[in-house]
């Protein structure tokens, strides 16, 4: 029996379209990977094609940002919708991680490189299930709520530039749910949702590491090209990502991801900043 490569797996993910079952998948190869990688004999890397977009269930229906219905937070619609967007992020947070890994499998890397973005695509896995279990228990479920239909934009703009997406995923779109979601959790502590609660603590906690995994192999690949990371770092942000990063920044948790100020304050919004939520 041949055994099949993390490439293949990771693609096996990125076409399954439900997602409790892309989770299910997800997590079942990521317990292989490293199981094979604790057994001293690591499954293949390999090479396969990974789909321009990942398959998706029929529900949620999804819409350009500016149609996406705006909810007030402190209404309990309006934090099940909340916690509906929160979903969808972290699904696509799935594809994204595997995507990395089945997208640029041609470009030499060590394999702590898909160690890491093996844990974090297990992470985001678990991070779904939570917060659809949230949902459920608040009677309603993933796909009740249109979403946002821009979600995998940065992925296709940075198709074939690995550090433009490491640069853009990880070390902004991620690195803002760091500055974000302290908020959420204290919406849903006044709302007494102890469920919610727990599940945006495990998600924030986690965050901070896939931050970590970006900027590391950022740095790490500017290192073996001979170029000053904040100064790629700045003209890759420009080239892909649309639009100013938004304050207030969470430096704390940043700099715990190895993101310095001097990456993202020269990038920032300089208008005042709005509530988001």
């Amino acid at each position: 029996m041949v055994e099949l490569s993390l490439a293949t797996r990771a693609v096996q993910v990125l076409t399954c379209a439900d997602g409790r079952k892309k989770c299910a998948l997800s997590r079942a190869h990521a317990a292989d990977w490293f199981a094979a990688r604790a057994s001293g004999a690591p499954l293949p890397v390999g090479q396969d094609t990974p789909p321009s977009r990942p398959a998706r269930p029929e529900r949620p229906e999804l819409l350009a940002p500016r149609d996406v219905p705006r909810r007030r937070a402190s209404s309990p619609l309006g934090r099940i919708a909340l916690l509906h967007a929160v979903a969808h992020i972290e699904l696509n947070a799935v594809d994204l991680h595997w995507d990395i890994i089945a997208r640029f499998a041609d470009q030499p890397m060590p394999l702590g490189f898909y160690d890491d973005w093996v844990k974090a695509a297990d992470e985001e896995s678990k991070h779904f299930n939570l917060i659809c279990d949230c949902l459920e228990d608040m009677g309603s479920h993933y796909g009740a709520l249109p979403a946002h239909a821009g979600m995998w934009q940065a992925a296709e703009d940075t198709a074939d530039n690995l550090m433009g997406r490491l640069a853009v995923v990880p070390m902004v779109l991620e690195a803002r749910g760091l500055d974000v979601t302290p908020g959420m959790i204290e919406i849903f502590r006044k709302a007494e949702a102890v469920g919610a609660v727990r599940a945006l603590e495990v998600i924030y906690a986690e965050e901070v590491g896939h931050v970590a995994y970006g900027s590391k192999w950022f740095n790490w690949l500017c290192g073996r090209e001979g170029l000053d990371p904040k100064e790629t770092f700045h003209d890759l942000v420009r080239r892909y990502f649309h639009g100013a990063l938004k304050p207030p920044f969470n430096e704390e948790r940043r700099a715990e991801a190895g993101l310095p100020p001097d990456f993202y304050w020269p990038l920032a919004d300089q208008s005042p900043a709005k509530a988001p939520f």
